[in-house]
């Protein structure tokens, strides 16, 4: 194999230390929304399912709430996906912004690779479900169904296996699902809207223009900010667009990029308290609100007899695995990018098949997609749970095979044996790093001498020759 050339680019190599700190903080908090979403959706079963407490769920989902004079007397279920659900969009429109500016994404050479294997793993899935429907002359509508990942239900299977997935395959998840979400986004925008009220819509520019001139005024004042944004995402809503536009054009206006005088920018620092609040609030009400659908023997038995559901299901399975791992290969072959050498092409369909846990965002388009079509609904949300319980068992197998291996290349991400709070391998490149390790192993060689010649002089009752 010929050495490669200086100029190559090596696919989920180390990150850089900024990159890598901001990606543990954010896959830090993911992983507990993602348990916190996991926990959700089984309590939605067992509420939807067992008999003494179906009802109760029922009613809680379909009770009406909000001011109907201005169009928002809503069910609590539509208040979940439309309401709670902008703040978990609004979060990927500030991802994605700083993603553009400071992340991955900035430089092309680096994004072609996570853009690829994202629009491959949203093609295939689509392209699936349509030979399947095609065949089995279902419905083409739920096509959309099996394109979305949620990188927080994912996280979250990787907490509960216990896998030590290296930073640079978890970094490449989360731009996945990041470039995964601005695709969901302009499909819901473009497939999904219809009987459009233009004032309403007019009223919502307006009022992000408005949102956009503040912030490049340097206006700040939450007091200012969230009531201008209540008022958009009503706009929004009673437009026919789908109220999470609203959270994800707020998001993108945001500034990603410090300032000399800052810590943190003022993207970060407001997806820094609004995170929290969308993986431990709005994402978990809505999988309770979404994922409570029968689960009995017939229900699930249609899941794979119907060509609806079963095009979900072998669209998560089977078209997101060979999406995004046939992209990335397809990049890597056609390109200067090649894998890096402490990793091999099964940890990226492991990845890949991973990434068929489309939980969150698919629960919303098949809500759009089949809508006002109850029982067509709820079928396509058990697929959705099925076809995400097969790929999380299956890539929990495939990622559990190479854990040695993850486990020693974490290992070594973390050590720091000089104890300064940077990993070593940052800092092995430094004259200075290898002074202060120097130090330290004089210092515990003297001591193992000290303590030898302690031991020895115990030894000989403690006499020492003149």
């Amino acid at each position: 194999m010929s050495a490669p050339r200086k100029n190559d680019h090596k696919a989920f190599g180390r990150l850089s230390l900024p990159e890598r700190n901001f990606v543990a903080d954010a896959l830090r908090t993911e992983t507990v929304g993602g348990v916190l979403l996991l926990v959700s959706a089984i309590c939605a079963l067992i509420w939807a399912n067992v008999p003494a407490l179906s009802h109760s769920y029922e009613t809680f989902s379909d009770f009406h709430i909000g001011p109907g004079a201005i169009g928002l007397n809503l069910t609590t279920e539509h208040w979940a996906a439309d309401g709670f659900l902008a703040l978990f969009f609004f979060v990927a429109g500030i991802e994605l912004k700083r993603e553009l500016v400071a992340g991955d994404l900035r430089d092309p050479k680096a994004a072609a690779l996570p853009v690829v294997a994202a629009l491959c793993g949203m093609a295939v899935p689509a392209l699936v479900y349509v030979v399947v429907n095609t065949i089995g002359g279902g419905s083409l509508d739920g096509w959309a169904v099996p394109t979305a990942t949620d990188i927080a239900f994912a996280l979250a299977v990787l907490a509960v296996i216990g896998t030590s997935l290296p930073s640079a395959l978890r970094a490449f998840l989360l731009t996945l699902a990041v470039v995964d979400d601005l695709f969901a986004i302009l499909i819901i925008a473009v497939f999904f809207t219809s009987d459009i009220d233009f004032a309403a819509l007019g009223g919502a520019a307006v009022g992000l223009a408005v949102f956009w001139l503040l912030l490049r005024k340097r206006v700040h004042g939450w007091y200012i900010y969230v009531p201008l944004a209540l008022v958009i995402w009503a706009l929004m809503y009673n437009s026919g667009v789908h109220a999470t536009i609203a959270g994800v054009a707020m998001g993108l206006m945001l500034r990603c990029t410090r300032e000399e005088s800052e810590e943190h920018s003022p993207g970060e620092h407001i997806e820094h308290l609004v995170r929290p609040v969308s993986a431990g609030l709005a994402v978990p009400l809505f999988a309770l609100l979404s994922a409570g659908v029968a689960v009995s023997g017939g229900a699930l038995g249609d899941v794979f007899t119907k060509p609806e559901t079963l095009g979900v299901v072998f669209g998560l399975v089977v078209g997101k695995a060979l999406g995004i791992f046939g992209g990335t290969w397809l990049t890597a072959r056609f390109t200067k990018a090649s894998l890096s050498d402490e990793l091999a092409w099964p940890d990226v369909f492991a990845v890949a098949s991973l990434a068929g846990i489309g939980f969150t965002v698919s629960l919303l388009i098949g809500e759009l997609a089949f809508a006002g079509d109850e029982l067509l609904t709820d079928e396509i949300k058990a697929s959705v749970l099925m076809g995400s319980l097969i790929a999380a068992v299956l890539s929990s197998i495939l990622l559990k095979i190479r854990n040695a291996k993850y486990r020693a290349l974490w290992e070594e991400e973390e050590r720091d044996e000089d104890a300064d709070g940077i990993p070593d391998v940052y800092e092995k490149d430094k004259p200075e790093y290898h002074l202060r390790m120097a130090a330290i192993y004089e210092k515990k060689a003297a001591e193992h001498r000290r303590l030898a010649e302690v031991a020895g002089g115990a030894g000989d009752g403690g006499e020492r020759p003149a």
